[in-house]
């Protein structure tokens, strides 16, 4: 069974199954109002967008009934062998009806593009972007149901003759769509809350239609999670909120963003205001982690899992930003996430679709939006430069800072990649979802030239010199431990990383450090975290040691091998995560060791080294270097190289002057050289 923490695709279908595609031709690269060339470019979002019947049926109305049809995105774009694009649905189309198995366009989507096309018009002030938006919002509140029991939910699929797909093959949950909160409805208050901000000063009949829309979606939201405010859950022993919309700080995110939008328009507004307090309450409870703690201080996406991490959907932290100078809710979470998590991710090989708690799978326009817009919007809430430095830095993952080394937006045609393996691989492919985030990160780059003209300039694969993870299975076993493979990877809330090793009492695991582990732990120290799974009742005990080439062994901790607490929300019977080990790595250590003391189950070793980097080759033949710190560092960076040190917030702690300044424990460092 699929769900929206899946990625929409199931099924890649041939150009010969799908509606005819019109050739994009390379128009001259579009300017702004100042005459400069920009890069954001709404071709290729335009060529998705078809005219959609919206018939007159119970539970469900259109804005201006004058006008029976509205706009959507067709899902997906599959590129064709010629370089053309033919516009597809979700899942297996019937040719006889012409309906796909999920659905020609989706709410989610629908919602995302007139986003864009709000935060076009802003930017650059066209009026046919404020129409074509208002075309998506009317599609997008005719799949909201508008009367009954489940009034104010949202239909997630519907077909390109206007049907109403109310329950997809393969399933989504809820099932029907509309019959609790969802995904879908959190981005449809996302852009109903920009919308009313959008329209409030010229069109105050759609506003006031707009927000009688949203407080129909709080009404269905107030009879699920906002029902549940107050009510705290446990998931592997850790208190976590009851109150996010299915379950998701990445779904309420996307919702706050709107409230916040409609609050700032109208602020006497208390029904939203209230909605927003607790919401933004209940994510900034979701941050875990910390300086050199997995996952580094990152909003956790969903109460479920207390060891997944993913980069699509998260706007949480992006969201506790902008809501904090309306409500006065605390930066804490926001800053974390912006400036002690994001700099790790770069070091790690950037915005992996998951850590489950192993970095992994590919990379995805929407998890680089999402990085982007939390650092800005947390940079605007602190006025960290910092943060907006490491925004470009980011955002070089469109022009070539990526596993692939290419650039995967083209300014011309406004086309983006599906996405990008970690092998560089890329899915040339370019739907809704990828082309929406990739150009809401254009228009932010085209309202900070400096910070697009960084972003320009990276355009080659970033060398990274970040964590490490060493297998269980390829340590040397004793006392009876042995190499397990489960059945499947996902346990319901993490992914085993391959196979795994059991010890019961007396077993041992001895991990060599190879030649890029011993140089990490002899540069600058590094910590050892034991990915372990950890049982919900009592399981023992294990013991680390270092050893040096000589067979000094240096005490590194112990670390409980069950007492994770009840599983509580979560699917599985303990967790699987990494644990820090109290004591740092010797800088001779050759080896590590574990012996168990009851029941282990032991996945990977992470070693993290004291100071992680990150060298973007520039198309100047210079670099920029990223270096994050998660223990005081004297010498982090190269002499002949400067910049600025930052706190996490992002202001400065100092320049770099030649390679010379101390970066403090959780702070990072720009350099230049």
């Amino acid at each position: 069974m699929l769900t929206r923490r899946t990625l929409l695709r199931s099924t890649i279908l041939t150009a010969a199954a799908a509606p005819a595609a019109t050739a994009l031709a390379a128009p001259a690269p579009q300017r702004g109002r100042d005459g400069r060339r920009r890069l954001t470019n709404l071709d290729h979002l335009r060529f998705l967008l078809a005219e959609v019947p919206l018939p007159a049926i119970e539970g469900h109305s259109r804005f201006d009934a004058s006008s029976p049809t509205g706009l959507a995105p067709w899902t997906y774009a599959d590129r064709v062998t010629d370089g053309t694009f033919t516009r597809v649905g979700g899942g297996d189309l019937d040719p006889a009806t012409g309906h796909w198995s999920q659905g020609a366009f989706n709410a989610d989507d629908i919602s995302r593009a007139a986003i864009v096309f709000l935060r076009a018009h802003a930017a650059f002030e066209e009026q046919s972007d404020r129409a074509t938006a208002r075309d998506l919002l009317r599609t997008l509140t005719y799949l909201q149901v508008d009367a009954g029991e489940q009034a104010g939910n949202v239909v997630l699929w519907q077909q390109s003759d206007g049907t109403l797909n109310r329950s997809a093959i393969p399933v989504e949950l809820p099932d029907p769509s509309d019959s609790d909160e969802s995904y879908w409805l959190a981005r449809t208050v996302w852009a109903l809350g920009e919308g009313i901000a959008g329209f409030a000063e010229t069109a105050p009949d759609f506003t006031a239609f707009l927000r009688e829309r949203l407080h129909l979606a709080l009404d269905a939201l107030e009879r699920a999670s906002l029902g549940r405010y107050g009510r705290w859950e446990v998931a592997d022993g850790i208190d976590v909120p009851g109150w996010l919309i299915a379950g998701g700080a990445d779904a309420t995110g996307e919702a706050v963003l709107g409230l916040v939008a409609a609050l700032q328009t109208f602020p006497e507004d208390a029904r939203v205001a209230e909605a927003l307090e607790r919401f933004t309450e209940g994510i900034s409870a979701m941050a875990s982690g910390g300086v050199g703690e997995w996952p580094f201080g990152a909003v956790l996406p969903w109460t479920g899992s207390q060891s997944f991490w993913h980069a699509w959907g998260g706007l949480a932290p992006a969201a506790l930003a902008a809501a904090a100078p309306v409500t006065g809710c605390d930066l804490e979470g926001a800053v974390s996430d912006a400036g002690v998590f994001t700099p790790q991710l770069l070091t790690s090989g950037g915005p992996h679709n998951a850590w489950s708690p192993v970095p992994a799978e590919a990379q995805i326009a929407y998890g680089v939006q999402c990085r982007v817009e939390t650092l800005l919007r947390t940079a605007d809430a602190t006025g960290g430069r910092g943060l907006r430095e490491l925004a470009a830095l980011v955002a070089g993952w469109f022009f070539g800072a990526n596993p692939a080394g290419e650039r995967v937006y083209d300014p011309a045609t406004g086309v983006t990649v599906d996405g990008i393996e970690p092998d560089g691989t890329v899915n040339r492919s370019s739907g809704a979802e990828s082309t929406i985030h990739a150009l809401l990160t254009m228009i932010a780059l085209d309202r900070e030239k400096r910070l697009a003209r960084t972003a320009q300039g990276l355009t080659s694969t970033p060398e990274v010199h970040g964590m490490q993870w060493i297998p269980a299975e390829e340590a040397q076993l004793g006392g009876g431990a042995s190499v397990v493979t489960p059945e499947s990877a996902w346990t319901g809330e993490s992914n085993w990383h391959g196979s795994y090793v059991l010890a019961d009492d007396g077993g041992t695991v001895r991990f060599a450090l190879g030649a890029d582990a011993r140089a990490a732990v002899s540069a600058g120290g590094a910590t050892a975290h034991p990915l372990l799974h950890r049982l919900a009742e009592d399981a023992g005990i294990s013991h680390w040691t270092a050893i040096d080439a000589a067979g000094a062994r240096t005490v590194l901790g112990s670390l409980e091998l069950g007492g994770a607490g009840s599983p509580g929300v979560t699917e599985w019977d303990g967790v699987l995560r990494p644990v820090r080990l109290e004591e740092p790595i010797p800088g001779d250590a050759v080896a590590i060791e574990a012996v168990s003391e009851g029941r282990m189950e032991l996945d990977e070793l992470m070693l993290l080294p004291a100071v992680t980097t990150a060298e973007f080759p520039t198309a100047r033949g210079t670099t920029v270097t990223l270096y994050v710190a998660s223990a005081d560092a004297e010498a982090a960076t190269v002499p002949g190289e400067t910049g600025g040190a930052y706190r996490a917030d992002g202001t400065r702690v100092g320049p770099v002057n030649r390679g010379r300044r101390s970066v403090p424990e959780g702070a990072f460092a720009i350099t230049r050289g």
